[in-house]
């Protein structure tokens, strides 16, 4: 898997009828390796042993329904009254971080209605603090500590 710019952990990974698996902590199983999901993983990792993210307030591939429309968010930060906090998107490390992965989590964010958006593509991170009453947000010069924003 390519370096990322994310803190290293100590994945747990295995081969099982040859696919590459890794453990996600927030869904307590093994899931396909995939770039994405490597990603998702260091960035799970960072959040909650490095910026103090409760991991019981993240939540790993959660399912919006608009409609009959269908969508996944990668993860939602939730906060203590279990109310959407954050949404964050992930991409593979070779995809950029271009408007339209900002347009996605924000389709996200109609439903939701979160404080804070993130994107990551494991070297690249961006952290927009929403502001409702002037319909706008702002980009934040790193990733919040849970402290911050919980």
């Amino acid at each position: 898997m390519q370096q990322l710019t994310l803190p290293p952990f100590d994945a747990r990974i295995k081969m099982q009828h040859d696919k590459t698996l890794i453990l996600d902590m927030l869904r307590r199983k093994y899931v396909a390796l995939t770039p994405e999901e490597w990603v998702r993983q260091h960035f799970v990792h960072y959040l909650v042993e490095r910026l103090g993210y409760p991991q019981a307030l993240l939540a790993n591939e959660v399912e919006l329904h608009i409609g009959e429309k269908r969508l996944r968010c990668d993860t939602i930060l939730y906060n203590r009254s279990l109310q959407p906090l954050a949404i964050i998107e992930y991409k593979a490390p070779h995809i950029a971080l271009q408007q339209k992965v900002l347009q996605q989590i924000a389709a996200y964010n109609l439903l939701l209605h979160v404080d804070y958006l993130m994107i990551s593509n494991g070297v690249q991170h961006y952290c927009c603090q929403m502001d409702y009453e002037h319909h706008s947000y702002r980009f934040l010069d790193s990733i919040p500590p849970y402290s911050k924003i919980g």
